[in-house]
Order: structure tokens, then C-alpha cells, then sequence
């Protein structure tokens, strides 16, 4: 703890001291174990931006589901507020983004003295010269309102903080693709907007003991386009783990592993589109989670955090044409990509080694059932070499068509792509096109709802080309450059993890609206069978194969109508069709 304590006033020993006047809750706290309320950051971002209004501007960006506004403060080193203009201007964007959830909140205070600090000292304003900062100081607003001092019990500190759910009780760190909440639908949009270059969402961890203050979630590069990877790996993360190193924090991979302790084998997190940083990816933006340790003193949590965004901003600065480089190289592969993975499966064929720095983990009986349980013994500290699986392979991946056609009943989904930069454009009249339809023939859905829906996956599909009527005012979303083409493979198939599918939002075509009574049937049935023999020989030759099936009448009789043109045709078919052609349908 020496090590840390020390760490952290080397920390504060390097950023000259504020003046009374603008000293954050955080700072105002000998103990440094307090966080600012809602109110306090907000009042303290509105005297920033009266103060400086020549570089930092405050607005709101959207409702949220606690009824207040969610807010944009924008950066700048000449006080451009425009993407259009600063894109223009060859300026990287660093989009950074608090509070997520309110029980970690070391980024809301961390970046209440950031943007102090760049406002207030000449060497740090420097760095906007090539840099825009787009932040949002908080983004669960209705969970910092909810403060309490109990709902973070593996915590260690701050005093009071906010809760992890919002209003409606959703995990907004599981909403970029429903985007079920104001506060999802409000971020989309001005992440939109903005389009950043790299994307940080500040967190607290989970689980294991250990040494560090700051571990790091990156964007699973496997999943990013290969340019971007390539950078990543290369370029990015060597340099902020150097600088963090630099500044006496240092960082190793978030701590996840599958054994009984981080040597098992540090597993890196595969972020699906459900987290920020897997949505980020969907559009070629870079993200972190950087996530503190939980058990380390609050203190320290917020100063390794304050330098964390620091480094990012320094490392983005310095690599800025490099950044922007990799960025235009993976749209314009995207643009020319024609197949695009929809499923993932950690390769535990390859891995890195790391330096761990950890503590030993032994047993002791429980005090509460006696029987043995772990616990970190920080009297035996330790660093070793540590297998680390970075590396994830694609299991499921998908053709890209020409465009999507979606029935304009399906207004939700709809009005979701809008949101997220999709292009949906209304037929003029009826047509009559040759499209590819999937038929819905298996799946795994959940035991127990997740974030308010049974959530679907394993799903199985059977392709089939079909001549397919739409009529005028359904929408045609083309899959040509420029538009959001990941994140439409991504949401529109439905094997995908995230798709809107998996989400539930298509489970109305799951359930049969018509059916039978089989004592009216089994005449229609026999007549099928008299009058089509190949029916009548596919279903003896299931029969003589399956003796279960061969002794169940009613199950017979059921294949019967499924395989008759009684069936109904929209039964687990997928309203969204794919069209192969080319030029624009219907002409």
C-alpha cells in the first residue's frame, strides 16, 4: 500500500496545486474519499464554461430517463464546435464518457480537474491544437441521483456514490444496440454526430486482488479492420502503457481468467456490440475501459484515472496522423469488404505472456460456513510471467448483400438505424423482387430475462431465394459506401450476438397464429398424401428412420401441415430480406 500511497502524491506533486476557487468535492476532501453529486459536477462544469468560453463549450445533447438532460462539453483550441469544421481542421476527436455507472465514479471527478487543468495551464491547453475532446460528464444521471453507500459491497470507497442501474433499472453498459433507454438513444446521437476517432468510458472492476491501480479493456483487435488493429497493437497500446509506466501506474490487461486465479491465464474481454467499446468498434473507433481496482483506495483510483486520460490525450496528440491514417485505411476496406464476422470464440491456440503482478492466492476456512474458501494474501506478493489470450477467431460470418429490405411495420427497428447513421429509404411503389429469406430453424433463448428480454443465440437459418412483393413505404437500407455497413451486418443478420434478433425484437414471427384441429385435418392430410407422392415418400422414409416419430400420430400429422401449403408462410420467417442485385430495387 506504501508503493500506491506513493504513487499517488507523485501523482499530485506533478499537477501544480488549484486555487480554493475550483477545487473539485473530490479535492476538497483531506481523505480524498469523496465524489461530486450530480449537482456539483454540473454547477462545475456551467462555471467552466462561463469562465473559458473561448475553448470549452456546455450543452445539452437529449433527454435521459431520469428526466434531465444528458450534457456535451466540447474542447477545443479555438473553440470549434463543428465535427464538419474540426474534421476539416485534420483534428483527431477523443470522445470520453463518465459515469455510466454512478458506483464507479473516479472519471467524473478525474475529468472535472482534467478539464480544469487544460483550461488553466498552457502546456496542457497545447494539446487541444490537434485534439477535440468531446465529454459527457455523466452519462447514467438517474443512477448518480440514486446515491447510497451500501450497493458497492466489494468497494473500497468513496463514501457515497451512485447506483448502477438507471431508471428503468437497465445497465445502460448493455444498451448500444436496443437502445432502450433516452440515455442510450441521446448518446447514439451525438456519438453519430461526432464519429470520434478513439472512444475512453471510464469504469471500476470486478474480481481478483492484485497489485495494480489501472487495469485496461482495449477494443478486441481481432474484431477491428486490419489497419486499425495493426495500429492498435503496434502503435497505441505500447504507448500508453509506457506513459502510464512514466507517470508510476502501472497497467495490465483487465483481469479476467477462467481458472481459480489471474496466473490461470489472463483471458482478454471480448466486447460484443452491447458495450460501448464493441459498439465504438462497429463505426472503426478505437475504445478503452480503463477500469481501476476496485480495493484500492479511492484516492488513488481517481489520480491513476486523471493520467490515464491524460496519456490518451498526450498519445493521440503525438500520433495523430498516424491515428487518422489507419482510421481512412479501414473505411475504405470496410467500404470494400465483402464478408463480415457476426460470431467469436476466444483462440486458446495462441497467446501472449505478460508480467503479472499479483498476490498469492491461498485458502482458509470460512468463517461463515467452514469450509475453505480463497482470499489474496498481500503479504506474498509476486510478479511472474502470465499466459495472456488475445486473440479471438470468427465462428459465424455473413455475405454482404446489396441492401436490406425491411417491411415499414417495423417501425422500432427503423427508427434505431436512423438513429445510428443507417439510410432508410421508402419505396416509391409496389415491386417484385428475387431476395434471399431466412427461415428461423433453431435457437437458444435464455432461462432468465437479461436487461428486460430472453435473449437469443446459437441461432440456426435456412436460406432461401425467394421473389418477394414490397410494397410503397417499405425501406430499403443500402449496404454502399458510406453507410454504417458493420453495424448493419451487425444488428440485421440474425446469427450475430447482438442482432436485433438475438435482442428479441423480431419474436413475433416466432409464434404460429394458425393452426389446426386434427380430427378436421386428417382427411386433408390423407388426400395431400394421395395426391403428392414424394410428400408421401419423404414422410415413410422419415418413419423408417425414427421409430419415435413413426409411433407418435399427432407428430406425423403436424409434419403433415408443416410441409403443406396450410402452413403458414410468415411462420420463423425474417421480415428482413436480403436483395443481391444491383442498382437500386425495382428498377
Amino acid at each position: 500500500m506504501f508503493t500506491l500511497l506513493l504513487a499517488s502524491l507523485m501523482s499530485l506533486a506533478s499537477t501544480p496545486a488549484p486555487t480554493p476557487a475550483w477545487r473539485t468535492p473530490f479535492e476538497n476532501d483531506p481523505a480524498g474519499n469523496t465524489t461530486a453529486t450530480y449537482a456539483e459536477c454540473i454547477a462545475y462544469y456551467q462555471k467552466l464554461a462561463a469562465t473559458y468560453p473561448a475553448h470549452l463549450h456546455l450543452a445539452e445533447a437529449g433527454p435521459t430517463d431520469a428526466g434531465r438532460p444528458l450534457h456535451e462539453v466540447v474542447l477545443s483550441a479555438d473553440g470549434d464546435t463543428d465535427p464538419a469544421s474540426t474534421r476539416r481542421k485534420n483534428r483527431r476527436i477523443l470522445f470520453i464518457q463518465n459515469g455510466i455507472h454512478p458506483g464507479e465514479p473516479e472519471g467524473i471527478d478525474a475529468s472535472m480537474m482534467l478539464v480544469r487543468d487544460l483550461m488553466q495551464q498552457k502546456a496542457l491547453l497545447k494539446l487541444l491544437d490537434q485534439v477535440t475532446i468531446v465529454l459527457v460528464p455523466v452519462y447514467n444521471i438517474d443512477g448518480m441521483l440514486n446515491r447510497n453507500s451500501t450497493t458497492r459491497v466489494n468497494q473500497n470507497g468513496p463514501a457515497e456514490y451512485g447506483f448502477r442501474g438507471n431508471a428503468r433499472h437497465l445497465d445502460l453498459n448493455r444498451d448500444y444496440i436496443k437502445q432502450e433507454s433516452r440515455n442510450a438513444r441521446s448518446f447514439a446521437q451525438l456519438f453519430q454526430k461526432w464519429q470520434p476517432d478513439v472512444f475512453v468510458e471510464t469504469h471500476t472492476s470486478n474480481g481478483a486482488d492484485y497489485q495494480y491501480t489501472m487495469t485496461l479493456i482495449a477494443t478486441q483487435h481481432s474484431k477491428l479492420a486490419p489497419a486499425l488493429a495493426t495500429y492498435l497493437q503496434v502503435q497505441l497500446l505500447p504507448a500508453l502503457y509506457k506513459s502510464m509506466e512514466q507517470k508510476k501506474w502501472p497497467m495490465t490487461p483487465y483481469v479476467d481468467f477462467e481458472g481459480r486465479t489471474p496466473e490461470s491465464g489472463l483471458q482478454a474481454f471480448l466486447e460484443s456490440p452491447r458495450y460501448s467499446t464493441g459498439y465504438a468498434a462497429l463505426f472503426n473507433t478505437i475504445g478503452f475501459m480503463p477500469e481501476t481496482h476496485m480495493l484500492k483506495a479511492y484516492a488513488p483510483r481517481v489520480h491513476s484515472t486523471y493520467d490515464f486520460l491524460k496519456t490518451v490525450l498526450e498519445t493521440v496528440d503525438a500520433q495523430a496522423p498516424a491515428l487518422a491514417a489507419a482510421r481512412a485505411q479501414a473505411a475504405a476496406d470496410m467500404a470494400a469488404q465483402t464478408t463480415f464476422p457476426l460470431t467469436w470464440v476466444l483462440d486458446d491456440s495462441q497467446h501472449e505472456t505478460v508480467q503479472f503482478m499479483g498476490y498469492e492466492g491461498r485458502t482458509k476456512p470460512s468463517d461463515v460456513s467452514g469450509q475453505p474458501r480463497l482470499y489474496y494474501d498481500r503479504a506474498a506478493p509476486f510478479t511472474r510471467p502470465v499466459k495472456y489470450f488475445n486473440t479471438f477467431k470468427a465462428t459465424t460470418t455473413a455475405s454482404r448483400p446489396t441492401a436490406y429490405l425491411i417491411p415499414k411495420a417495423w417501425v422500432e427497428v427503423a427508427d434505431i438505424l436512423r438513429r445510428n447513421g443507417a439510410t432508410l429509404e421508402p419505396l416509391t411503389h409496389e415491386v417484385t423482387v428475387p431476395v434471399e429469406t431466412y427461415y428461423l430453424e433453431d435457437f437458444k433463448t435464455t432461462a432468465k430475462p437479461f436487461e428486460g428480454h430472453y435473449v437469443h443465440s446459437q441461432v440456426s437459418l435456412r436460406t432461401q431465394p425467394e421473389t418477394a412483393t414490397f410494397h410503397a413505404g417499405d425501406l430499403v437500407v443500402y449496404m454502399k459506401e458510406g453507410a454504417p455497413i458493420r453495424y448493419l451486418m451487425e444488428t440485421l443478420e440474425p446469427q450475430a450476438t447482438d442482432s436485433f434478433f438475438a435482442w428479441g425484437f423480431f419474436d413475433s414471427v416466432l409464434q404460429q397464429k394458425e393452426h389446426f384441429s386434427d380430427y378436421v385435418f386428417e382427411d386433408l392430410a390423407a388426400d395431400l398424401l394421395r395426391r403428392d407422392p414424394a410428400l408421401r415418400e419423404r414422410l415413410e422414409k422419415l418413419k423408417a428412420g425414427n421409430p419415435a416419430f413413426a409411433a407418435n400420430g399427432p407428430a406425423q400429422l403436424e409434419w403433415v401441415y408443416q410441409n403443406s401449403a396450410y402452413h403458414e408462410p410468415g411462420h420463423n420467417r425474417y421480415p428482413v430480406a436480403r436483395w443481391l442485385g444491383t442498382g437500386r430495387v425495382g428498377e
